[in-house]
C-alpha cells in the first residue's frame, strides 16, 4: 500500500509537521532566534539606560534629537525595549515548548493505527499521520483524489461523493466504503469528517481499516442467515416471549403450525395466549403454554391451528428471570406431536389388528423362546392345548402327551436352528385322552433374519379325529349295507315266496293238524330271516323308517310282557316310568327292536348268576355338548330310556368297539355282532344318541336319548282320532275285493304267489314279467285297470319308468311298489309323483291283500 509520496506527504511519513506555510521556523530554530533577540535587546537596554543617566557623546544626542528622542525618551525607550525583550524571550520559550509538544503529538499520532489528517479549504492535506498515508496511499495530496476511481462498487462511489460534498460544505459526516487496492483485492474503510474548531475551512479526517470487522460481520451474517434458515426450515418450532407472553421471536415452522406468519407474531406483538388451545394458559403464567396447575417447564400443551383445530405438542421452555424475581424472557422448543400421535394411532391400530388377528384366530398360536417356553399364546391355543389357562412361562412340551414329547422336542430344536418344514405333527394332548391336535412348528426370526424363537400353530383335530372315526365306522356300515342291500332284494324275494306259499298252504289246513304246525315253523323261521335282513338294513341305514309321534310309556307297557318272557325267571325285571314324559317321533317297530336288543344283551351279561334288569324313562335337559367317541350330543331337550343291568360289565378296551358291526364279546356261536350295531343304526337314523357307562364286574347302563317332539295341533287331532279308533271294537277284517289289478314282477315265484293270493280274494289279476310287457298288457286290456302293483328293480323298463309311462296316459292310476330294497332307493326318482304306495318285501298274503284293499278303497 505504501508508495513514494511528494512534499508534505513525505514529511508526514517522517513524522514531521508537513503542510505548514513555507518559511515557518521549526521548534529548534525558533528557540535559537529567541536567545539571539534577547541578547540584542539586553544590549540595547543597557546602552539606552546608560545614555540616559550617564554622560554620552553629543553626537549621539544629536542623532536622538533628530529622531525626536530626547534623554528621557531614550530612557523610556530603554524600558520599552526591556519589556519587549522580555516578551520576545517568553515567546521564544513558548515557541520552543510548543515545538516540543508538537513533536510529541506527531510521534503519538505516528503510532496510531487509525489514519488522521487535516485538510484546508482547498481540500489539500495540511497534516496527516503515517497510518493515514498507509491506509489511503494517495500521492496527490488530496483525500479524494483518485479514491473515487478505486471505489469497490457503485454504493461506495456514491458514499464517497456524499462525504466529499458534506466535508467541503463544512458539515460532519461518516460512512464505510469498499476500496480496491494495488493487488486487486478490496478492503473496507470507515471515514469520519469533522470541522476543525477555530480553523474555518479546515477539516479533521479519521480513517479506519475495518476490513477484518466487515469480513467478520459477513461471516457472522452468513452464519446468522444459515442459522435463521435452519430455524425456519427445521421440523421443530422455536419461539421466545417476554414475561407478559408477547412474542419476541418465532420461527417459520411454529408460525405455520399455528397458522400465523412468524413475522406477524413478532411485529404485531401477538400473545402466546392467542395460539394456545385446550384449557388455555395459566393467568398467573402468561409466558407458559401449560394449563393452570402445571408448574413445570417440560410437558405437553395444546396449540390452535388456523383451521380451528388443535394439535398437541411437546414443549421445553427455559425461563430467564430478573434479579427481582420477575420473568424477563422465555425461550421454548416445540415439537409437534401430530405425526407422532398419528404414528402412534397407526401403530396402535396395527397392534390392535394384529392382536385381534392373533387372539381371534380359530387356530391356536403360541410364541416360544428357543427353549420351547411359551412367551405368548392366543385364546384358541389356551382353549385347545392348556384347558383355558394361560400357559405363559411353561414349556410347551408339558402340554402334550408323554408319548409325543420326544417328537415335539426334536421338531422344536430344528425350528430353533432355523429349519423350516411344512410337515404336520399329530399329537395327543396331556390331561385329555380324547384331545388331539395337529402342530406346525416354524422358526421366528428377528429383523436381520437371525433365530429369535419358535412360532407354534395348533389345530384342534379332536373333532376331525372323531369324524374320521365316524367315517371309518360309516365305511364299515356302508360295506355291510352294500352287502345287505345287495342280497336284500333277492333274499326278500325268496322270503316272500316262502311266507306267501306258507299262507296259501295254511288256508287248506286246520290249526290242530301236524301239517299246520310244520308249515307254521317254516313261516316263523322265514319271518326270523326277514327280521335279520331288517336288522342289517337298519344298522347300515338302508332300512326305511316310518316315524310317528308316540308315548314311550305306552310302548314299554305293551312291550313289558314280551321282555319278561325273553329275559327269563332268574332275572328281576323292573320298569321305572318318568313323570310327565314328553313325546318322541320314531318308528315304533324299530324302537321296540332297539329295546329288545338291549334287554337281550343285558340278559346274556347276567345269565350265569342272575341279577336285576331295570328300564328307566325320564325327561332330560342337556345344557352342554356331550361327547362319546365320534358322536357329539348337542344341548337340548330329550327323552331318555336307560337299560341297566347288574351283570359282568364291559371291559374298558371294548367300550370303543361295541357298536361296530360283527364285533362281539360273546362266545363263538352265541352272538352275531349285530345287536348293538342295530341299536346304533336305528337310534342314529332317528336323530338320537346312545351313551354307555360300565364298571367291569358291576354291570352296564345303556341310555338312549331321543329328541323331545313338540306335537302340532294337527298331530294332536290325528292322535285323538287314532285313540278313538283303537278304543272301538275292531270288526272282523274282510280282505276280499273287486277290480282289475296289473301285477308286474320279474321273479316268477313272487308273481305266481301274488297273483294266486289276489285271485283268491276276488280280484281280476293281469300279469307282466317286466315294464315293457306291462305296457303291452295295458294296451291290449279289454277294460280299465284299477291298480298297478310293480316291482322296482327289473330288467329293461324298471318300475319307476313304467309308472311314468302309465301316468302319462292314465294320470289317476293307482300304484303300489313292492321291493326288497328300501323305499328311499326309488322315492327320489318319483319325488314329483303323487299317490304312490309301498309294500316292502317280504310280505304275507294278508299284508298284500290288506294293502290292495286299502289303496283301492282309498
Amino acid at each position: 500500500m505504501a508508495r513514494t509520496l511528494s512534499g508534505a506527504t513525505r514529511g508526514a511519513a517522517r513524522g514531521v509537521s508537513a503542510g505548514l506555510p513555507e518559511g515557518w521556523p521549526t521548534g529548534a530554530q525558533a528557540a535559537l532566534w529567541a536567545v539571539a533577540g534577547l541578547a540584542l535587546v539586553c544590549a540595547y537596554i543597557l546602552w539606552s539606560g546608560s545614555s540616559g543617566f550617564l554622560p554620552r557623546p553629543a553626537a549621539l544626542d544629536q542623532v536622538l534629537a533628530a529622531l525626536g528622542i530626547g534623554r528621557w525618551g531614550s530612557a523610556v525607550g530603554g524600558i520599552v525595549a526591556l519589556l519587549l525583550a522580555c516578551a520576545i524571550a517568553v515567546g521564544a520559550l513558548g515557541t520552543r515548548t510548543w515545538g516540543r509538544s508538537r513533536g510529541l503529538l506527531d510521534e503519538a499520532l505516528a503510532g496510531e493505527p487509525n489514519g488522521r489528517a487535516i485538510t484546508g479549504a482547498d481540500g489539500r492535506i495540511l497534516w496527516c499521520n503515517s497510518a493515514f498515508v498507509e491506509i489511503m496511499a494517495d500521492d496527490k495530496g488530496e483525500v479524494f483524489a483518485g479514491l473515487t476511481n478505486r471505489a469497490g462498487d457503485q454504493d461506495s462511489a456514491a458514499l464517497l461523493a456524499c462525504l466529499k460534498e458534506t466535508a467541503q460544505a463544512g458539515g460532519a459526516t461518516d460512512g464505510e466504503f469498499r476500496m480496491t487496492v494495488g493487488d486487486g483485492s478490496a478492503k473496507w474503510l470507515k471515514m469520519q469528517a469533522r470541522p476543525l474548531p477555530g480553523e474555518p475551512g479546515c477539516t479533521l479526517w479519521c480513517v479506519e481499516d475495518v476490513t477484518q470487522r466487515r469480513e467478520m460481520e459477513q461471516v457472522i451474517a452468513e452464519e446468522r442467515s444459515r442459522l435463521v434458515d435452519f430455524l425456519d426450515n427445521a421440523e421443530i418450532g422455536f419461539y421466545a416471549v417476554d414475561g407478559a407472553g408477547v412474542f419476541e421471536f418465532a420461527n417459520q415452522a411454529f408460525g405455520e403450525w399455528v397458522g400465523v406468519p412468524a413475522d406477524s407474531l413478532v411485529h404485531n406483538r401477538r400473545r402466546l395466549a392467542e395460539v394456545v388451545g385446550g384449557e388455555g394458559i395459566d393467568p398467573d403464567r402468561p409466558f407458559s403454554p401449560f394449563s393452570k396447575g402445571f408448574g413445570g417447564d417440560h410437558g405437553e400443551a395444546a396449540f390452535r391451528r388456523a383451521d380451528g383445530g388443535e394439535f398437541r405438542a411437546d414443549v421445553i421452555q427455559t425461563v430467564t428471570g430478573d434479579p427481582g424475581g420477575g420473568t424477563l424472557k422465555v425461550r421454548a422448543v416445540v415439537r409437534d406431536l401430530s405425526a407422532e400421535q398419528e404414528f402412534e394411532q397407526i401403530l396402535a391400530s396395527s397392534e390392535h389388528r394384529f392382536r385381534t388377528l392373533f387372539e381371534d384366530a380359530p387356530a391356536g398360536i403360541a410364541i416360544l423362546d428357543a427353549d420351547g417356553v411359551v412367551i405368548d399364546a392366543n385364546l384358541a391355543f389356551r382353549r385347545i392345548a392348556a384347558a383355558g389357562e394361560d400357559p405363559s412361562g411353561r414349556s410347551v412340551i408339558e402340554l402334550v402327551a408323554p408319548d409325543d414329547r420326544a417328537n415335539l422336542e426334536a421338531r422344536l430344536a430344528e425350528a430353533a436352528r432355523g429349519s423350516v418344514t411344512d410337515e404336520v405333527l399329530d399329537v395327543r394332548l396331556a390331561g385329555n385322552e380324547d384331545g388331539a391336535a395337529a402342530l406346525y412348528v416354524t422358526p421366528l426370526e428377528d429383523a436381520q433374519g437371525g433365530p429369535l424363537g419358535v412360532i407354534l400353530h395348533v389345530f384342534d383335530t379332536t373333532q376331525y379325529r372323531r369324524l374320521e372315526e365316524r367315517f371309518t365306522q360309516s365305511q364299515k356300515l356302508q360295506a355291510v349295507g352294500q352287502l345287505a342291500g345287495g342280497i336284500a332284494h333277492d333274499f326278500n324275494n325268496l322270503l316272500t315266496v316262502m311266507i306267501g306259499f306258507c299262507d296259501l298252504i295254511l288256508q287248506r289246513h286246520r290249526p290242530g293238524e301236524q301239517t299246520f304246525a310244520d308249515i307254521m315253523q317254516i313261516k316263523q323261521n322265514a319271518n326270523r330271516a326277514a327280521n335279520l335282513v331288517r336288522q342289517l338294513l337298519a344298522f347300515s341305514r338302508q332300512q326305511t323308517l316310518q316315524p310317528k309321534v308316540i308315548n314311550i310309556t305306552d310302548v314299554l307297557a305293551e312291550l313289558s310282557n314280551l321282555l319278561r318272557r325273553l329275559i327269563g325267571v332268574n332275572i328281576t325285571f323292573n320298569v321305572v316310568h318318568g313323570r310327565d314324559l314328553g313325546l318322541v317321533k320314531v318308528d315304533q317297530v324299530q324302537l321296540e327292536q332297539v329295546i329288545i336288543n338291549l334287554a337281550v344283551n343285558a340278559r346274556d351279561a347276567m345269565k350265569d348268576k342272575g341279577g336285576i334288569l331295570t328300564l328307566t324313562t325320564a325327561n332330560a335337559e342337556i345344557t352342554e355338548p356331550v361327547r362319546r367317541g365320534a358322536d357329539v350330543m348337542p344341548p337340548g331337550r330329550y327323552v331318555s330310556i336307560s337299560v341297566a343291568d347288574t351283570g359282568t360289565g364291559i371291559a374298558k378296551g371294548d367300550l370303543d368297539r361295541i357298536f361296530e358291526p360283527f364285533y362281539t364279546t360273546k362266545e363263538v356261536g352265541s352272538g352275531t355282532g349285530l345287536g348293538l350295531s342295530t341299536v346304533y343304526g336305528i337310534v342314529s337314523q332317528t336323530g338320537g344318541f346312545v351313551q354307555v357307562e360300565s364298571v367291569e364286574g358291576e354291570g352296564a347302563v345303556f341310555t338312549i336319548f331321543l329328541p323331545l317332539h313338540e306335537q302340532t295341533e294337527e298331530e294332536r287331532e290325528e292322535a285323538a282320532a287314532a285313540e278313538s279308533i283303537a278304543a272301538a271294537p275292531a270288526p272282523a277284517q274282510d280282505l276280499s275285493g273287486v277290480g282289475t289289478v296289473l301285477l308286474v314282477e320279474d321273479e316268477d315265484p313272487v308273481r305266481l304267489f301274488g297273483a294266486r293270493a289276489l285271485r283268491n280274494k276276488g280280484y281280476n289279476v293281469l300279469e307282466a314279467k317286466n315294464g315293457d310287457a306291462a305296457l303291452e298288457v295295458i294296451r291290449q286290456a279289454a277294460g280299465p285297470i284299477d291298480l298297478v302293483i310293480s316291482d322296482v328293480v327289473m330288467p329293461g323298463l324298471d318300475g319307476p319308468g313304467l309308472i311314468r309311462e302309465v301316468r302319462a296316459r292314465y294320470p289317476d292310476m293307482k300304484v303300489i311298489f313292492i321291493s326288497g330294497y328300501a323305499e328311499d332307493e326309488f322315492r327320489e326318482a318319483l319325488e314329483s309323483e303323487a299317490d304312490i304306495h309301498f309294500l316292502p318285501k317280504p310280505f304275507s298274503l294278508d299284508q298284500l291283500a290288506g294293502k290292495v284293499k286299502d289303496v283301492l278303497s282309498g
